[in-house]
């Protein structure tokens, strides 16, 4: 074994037991349950095969009617207990792998849901997929091998094993003869299953994520005529999992003809040593020799699947990794281990000498500075890429600053919780997302616990409820996968309503009126000017036309501030915001 094998080896054993570990200790009863269920099967089983032996003596001692009765009870005692202990057995599997599933997936999901954006940018969300649904399904898997393998097929080899010693020990020497010769067959094919598994999870991802693109890039696929190229990908990718899949079924497959060939070459030579009187066979009664024939190929089925087991295993551990390797990856944005709730306050931002950037040798703020005034509008214009849009992500904390500090109300809120800082503030980007449910399950997003009457008040405050009416089912219409049922303006102003339903004392809003026409946005517009007023809100528009009534607009460049006051006082002036609105009013006239 080399050092590669060698480390593997180490690996899957620690892989195997921390799962082993994990989940056998919370569902104990289940698995005590199949156990007890297992080892009365493997007991009947073994009792089949000793029993053979009065069967056929019984045969022959057809005027002894009560030993035929007693025989033929005992057979059906042994086949019913063997049924009832199969499906407790089952059962019990049955429950405890769900449960296994259920909490592995919990698990999984709840640890995407403590990471933070940064973690969702560099990760495709197929390999998250495919994580979170194939891994627990093969933790499952494995365990219900592992168990079973020790328990039931063990067990059931055992006891037919001491039938045949009992009834014929030379014989049953001979026939263990084969048992090496299967096991190094076996050894040789768990080394090419570990590359071949690895490589089909890979193409199951691409699958995956040719799906998703799919899904969601319909109108550029349609509008540009990319569905060959896109079935190519789909069939690249099936084709690569055909391929890997029916390399495993055959490495998994090699094991039965190879104990199909070693059980009948034993059962053969059993045969035909019996029938020449070898061996102590000449002093044996034709049900001594019935029950060993009878045990040796009732054994050949257990000895198959734990022929079985390393491949199994090995198939099955290459999935649970990953399922381990995500959740045990540091989370990129954590709460502190004792939060402080933010202060009562009127909602003053401050950004102290930050320092950020999405990778970390490439700031795009360096050293800012800058106040957003509680119960004040601030608007953020100026070049794409300047860091209006980082600025906002800072504030809601999805992001951590390299350097410096972002405070509310005078609170660092690294300190804070999560809670208190996600109800301290409410935001309404450019690219609206509703979950497929009603229209009113998404406005009460913004409050769960809001009444319907509170939900409608929303509504009406932004605009949005006389288009509700005129829908099927009122605000028990299903808005479909990210509202694709409604149009830009109506997704937009259902937005609003989720932030007025939350009535939180900040507001960040970027680029709301972007994507909208000149009617929508007048009512967006309606709709956001009841929704600031009073709270202190940071708006980034490349609209200037929408930021005219700022108490103080904030000009971003290459992640400084160019320059900052009201629009007044930056139009009085010459400066990058008066040259950015000329530019703008000369466009208009030039459409004009």
């Amino acid at each position: 074994m080399n050092a590669k094998e060698k480390i593997s080896g180490q690996l899957n054993k620690s892989i195997l037991w921390r799962l082993l570990r994990e989940n056998l200790r919370s569902q104990w009863i289940y698995y005590a349950i199949a156990s007890v269920a297992m080892v009365l099967v493997a007991a009947t089983t073994a009792g089949i095969a000793w029993i053979m032996r009065d069967v056929v003596d019984s045969l022959f001692e057809t005027d002894n009617s009560s030993k035929v009765f007693g025989v033929a009870i005992a057979v059906f005692g042994i086949f019913f207990v063997k049924g009832v202990a199969t499906y407790v057995q089952v059962v019990a599997l049955s429950r405890a792998g769900n449960r296994i599933v259920a909490h592995q997936q919990i698990k999984l999901y709840e640890k995407l849901l403590r990471q933070g954006v940064s973690f969702f940018n560099l990760t495709e969300s197929s390999d998250l997929l495919m994580r979170v649904t194939q891994s627990a399904q093969a933790a499952r898997r494995v365990i219900e091998v592992i168990v079973t393998s020790a328990v039931r097929d063990t067990l059931s080899l055992i006891g037919l094993l001491g039938v045949m010693f009992y009834q014929q020990p030379v014989l049953s020497l001979f026939t263990l003869v084969i048992g090496p010769a299967a096991l190094i067959g076996v050894r040789r094919l768990v080394k090419k299953v570990r590359d071949i598994v690895q490589m089909e999870m890979s193409s199951l991802a691409e699958i995956m994520k040719v799906i998703q693109e799919t899904s969601r890039g319909i109108r550029v696929v349609k509008a540009f005529a990319l569905e060959e190229r896109m079935a190519q990908r789909m069939f690249s990718a099936v084709k690569q999992v055909e391929k890997r899949a029916n390399s495993i079924a055959r490495l998994e497959a090699v094991t039965s003809p190879l104990m199909d060939v070693l059980a009948g070459f034993a059962v053969a030579s059993v045969i035909a040593l019996s029938a020449a009187k070898l061996f102590g066979a000449e002093g044996s009664t034709p049900g001594e020799l019935m029950s060993f024939v009878t045990a040796l190929m009732m054994a050949y089925e257990p000895a198959k699947r734990l022929s079985r087991v390393r491949v199994k295993v090995e198939v099955g551990l290459r999935l649970v990794e990953m399922m381990f390797h995500l959740l045990d990856q540091p989370e990129t944005l954590a709460e502190k281990s004792d939060p402080q709730d933010l202060p009562d306050g009127p909602g003053k931002i401050a950004f102290d000498n930050v320092t950020f950037g999405y990778q970390p040798k490439k700031p795009i703020l360096s050293q800012f500075s800058l106040t957003f005034e509680a119960g004040k509008t601030t608007a953020l214009v100026g070049p794409s890429g300047g860091g209006k849009s980082t600025i906002l992500n800072l504030a809601l904390r999805l992001y951590d600053p390299q350097a410096g500090t972002v405070s509310v109300d005078g609170q660092d809120i690294k300190h804070a919780s999560f809670e208190t800082l996600r109800r301290k503030m409410s935001f309404v980007g450019q690219d609206t997302f509703l979950f497929s449910a009603s229209i009113a399950d998404n406005i009460r997003l913004g409050r769960q616990d809001a009444t319907d009457e509170e939900v409608e008040k929303a509504a009406r405050d932004a605009n949005a409820y006389d288009f509700i009416m005129k829908l099927g089912e009122g605000f028990n219409t299903r808005v479909g996968e990210n509202g694709a049922f409604l149009s830009g303006g109506q997704k937009q102003r259902i937005a609003i309503a989720r932030a007025l339903l939350r009535n939180s004392p900040i507001l960040l809003l970027d680029e709301p009126t972007s994507a909208l026409d000149s009617q929508s946005e007048h009512l967006v517009q309606e709709a956001l000017q009841r929704l600031t007023a009073g709270r202190t809100t940071v708006i980034i528009a490349h609209r200037l036309s929408t930021v005219l009534h700022a108490d103080q607009i904030v000009v971003i460049e290459n992640g400084r501030v160019a320059e900052k006051g009201s629009a007044a006082e930056l139009l009085d002036q010459p400066g990058p915001f008066r040259a950015l609105y000329e530019h703008q009013y000369k466009a208009a006239l030039e459409r004009e």
